[in-house]
């Protein structure tokens, strides 16, 4: 039996999400003190008792949901003796996610993440103006016939499959009109469903070109260190445990593909059939099921789930 910790993306929040476990978890509250001191800022507050709009704004959403799944892994270690190196073989994330992953693998600290997470956000908030570009989902189809879709409706402008999240689950992400004309034509070539998404700017696509800009100019200056357990990369799709390596991939991961689907097929093929997503929600959980059903998953985000995975291992 091998096991994969992974941490979820952008979508998941919540108002209320983290509060139970600071108020039974030292270990949680620490976590929520550093984020916070790391960025000058309560977002603790925002998290636990705020408004759902002010969290839901991406340059509070990314290094929010971050905290959530860090102070997770921080009670695991702390209070259950749950180490990443004695108790999995990979981490992953998905999009965000995958800072998490970074910062339990011991590769970036957690106030360098929380730093990094904020301007991400900001950057990619800034990157274009809203109402420009868009993002949609479209199910029931393959990656490879929706990235043909993507191709052929983007014209003059840009449409690109952004997240190829499960069996017959693809975003696609680019300007407004041409996410407009891929919707249609999946609608044309037989997609079982493909909607607009209510998101807050085209992520993953290279109208994100600005947001890595910034983020290599401030990854540069940041110090990674070698995973404790190999990180299996959003752009690759594979384990990486290069520092430089890991640190190109996250530049490049702005405006690149979130592999998650061959990312778990990854996992898979090199023996994990457990899988434990940590922190806020279970979209994770959900997608690996309709990957593959071999993989056993579960959710471990509030107190009580907690409790019983320490219980459990």
């Amino acid at each position: 039996m091998t096991r994969a910790f992974v941490f979820p993306g952008q979508g998941a929040q919540f108002i209320g999400m983290g509060k139970d476990l600071a108020e039974n978890f030292v270990q949680a509250r620490e976590i929520f003190q550093e984020v916070d001191d790391a960025l000058s800022q309560k977002l603790s507050a925002m998290m636990f008792d705020g408004e759902q709009n002010d969290l839901n704004l991406t340059e509070n959403t990314q290094p929010a949901l971050m905290a959530m799944s860090m102070a997770v892994v921080n009670v695991l270690e702390k209070q259950g003796g749950i180490s990443l190196k004695d108790h999995c073989s990979f981490v992953a994330g998905h999009s965000l996610g995958e800072y998490c992953a970074l910062t339990a693998a011991g590769v970036i600290t957690l106030s360098d993440c929380a730093q990094l997470l904020k301007l991400r956000g900001t950057s990619m908030q800034k990157a274009v103006p809203v109402g420009v570009g868009s993002m949609a989902a479209i199910l029931g189809l393959d990656f490879d016939a929706v990235e043909q879709i993507a191709k052929d409706a983007a014209g003059e402008q840009i449409c690109a499959a952004a997240n190829d999240n499960s069996n017959g689950q693809v975003v696609v992400s680019g300007h407004k009109q041409a996410v407009e004309r891929a919707v249609a034509l999946a609608t044309e070539r037989g997609a079982r469903k493909a909607v607009i998404l209510a998101v807050s700017a085209p992520f993953h696509c290279d109208l994100m070109s600005p947001a890595a800009k910034a983020m290599k100019e401030a990854l540069v200056q940041t110090t990674f260190n070698a995973p404790i357990v190999p990180v299996v990369a959003n752009v690759t799709a594979q384990a990486e445990s290069d520092p430089d390596t890991l640190k190109d991939l996250l530049v490049k991961q702005v405006t690149g593909t979130v592999r998650w689907r061959e990312s778990v097929l990854y996992m898979r093929d090199n023996g994990v059939d457990k899988m434990s997503e940590l922190g806020a929600g279970k979209v994770l959980s959900g997608l690996a099921r309709r990957i593959d059903r071999s993989i056993s998953c579960n959710s471990i985000g509030t107190v009580e789930q907690i409790e019983d995975f320490i219980k459990q291992i």
